[in-house]
């Protein structure tokens, strides 16, 4: 037993370790890679908007939706982006967040001709491949939360593709604490796919956005 007991010690401490490591490389990484200011960031000719439900759990608004529309809209706004890509989850007909994204960002004064959608942005990795090489994009600026434009910039990084991030309001601790924890380990699979050469779902044609 004292054996056994030795060994789910160190393979505790080993795992915690990978944990920390995974996340400490990961925002070091990105840190000189993300803006909070429209008049800080580079001018980039697209964008692309990370997705998410625009529903949160309880049924009412999703907070981190919401901001990252209106971080892409303030930075469209500010003439800081050409093109926009809304990339996210449509598994299903019940289910489309690139057109939940579409309409919101409509509905901020955004011209629709300008916004393209990702139907098969299931994972961030996803995403950010996708934009290069169906949408043809090998630099562009990511829009979504800071703990999640670090993932997405160092995914981007070590793809090969030169993006930064614009970071979207944070929605608070208490709301967003499970979204938080959750992203710990999510940087730890980064590190997994990166090691089996992970690649999207789906690529497919490519897609021209002028």
């Amino acid at each position: 037993m004292k054996i056994l007991g030795k060994c789910v010690l160190i393979l505790g401490l080993v795992l915690a370790g990978f944990v920390l490591f995974c996340n400490l490389r990961i925002s070091s990484y990105a840190k000189s890679r993300l803006y909070d200011s429209t008049g800080d960031i580079p001018h980039y000719h697209t964008a692309v908007v990370l997705g998410t439900s625009p529903n949160g759990r309880s049924g009412g608004p999703n907070r981190f939706f919401h901001a990252r529309i209106n971080a892409c809209a303030e930075l469209f706004e500010a003439g800081k982006i050409d093109r926009i890509i809304v990339s996210g989850d449509n598994r299903h007909v019940s289910y489309n967040e690139p057109e939940a994204m579409k309409r919101a960002l409509v509905d901020k004064g955004v011209p629709a001709g300008v916004i393209f959608l990702d139907y098969a942005g299931f994972r961030t990795l996803d995403s950010v491949v996708r934009a290069k090489e169906v949408f043809g994009q090998p630099s562009f600026v990511v829009i979504s939360q800071k703990f999640h434009n670090e993932r997405a910039v160092f995914i981007a990084g070590k793809k090969g593709i030169d993006a930064v991030g614009f970071n979207a309001e944070d929605v608070g601790f208490h709301y967003g604490f499970v979204t938080h924890v959750r992203e710990w380990f999510a940087r730890c699979k980064v590190y997994l796919d990166l090691l089996l050469g992970k690649q999207p779902h789906f690529l497919g044609e490519p897609i021209d956005i002028g």
